[in-house]
């Protein structure tokens, strides 16, 4: 296994529900530390969608392991921010069979 080159420091946030007051619930986004990770694109698409054009790439961003449970694991659901670039997380492996290191696999939507 060669070593990721972590050179791209990133934002971990989780979503949080906030009561609107009204009985429903608005979503914000709460910080949970950096991370520093290698980020690499894997593929990408642009699609029509109510009539504007989505672009879509996946990337795979490697950073270190943390254990299950704390707050520097990252989990699907989760994304990273990079300025305003948002990277949301749809599954996290572990990379070596010590858990050095994380391979979380993301998408980036941007519209157009």
């Amino acid at each position: 296994m060669t070593m990721p080159y972590l050179n791209r420091k990133l934002v971990l946030e989780t979503p949080r529900r906030v009561p609107d007051g009204a009985g429903g619930y608005t979503q914000s986004w709460e910080s949970l530390g950096e991370l520093w990770a290698e980020v690499r694109s894997r593929t990408g698409r642009e699609r029509a969608e109510a009539g504007v054009t989505v672009s879509s790439v996946s990337y795979r961003i490697v950073v270190r392991g943390a254990p299950h449970g704390t707050a520097a694991r990252p989990m699907p659901g989760q994304r990273f921010r990079e300025g305003t670039r948002l990277y949301v997380i749809q599954a996290v492996a572990e990379q070596d069979p010590q858990a050095r290191y994380l391979t979380c696999f993301a998408d980036e939507e941007i519209v157009a």
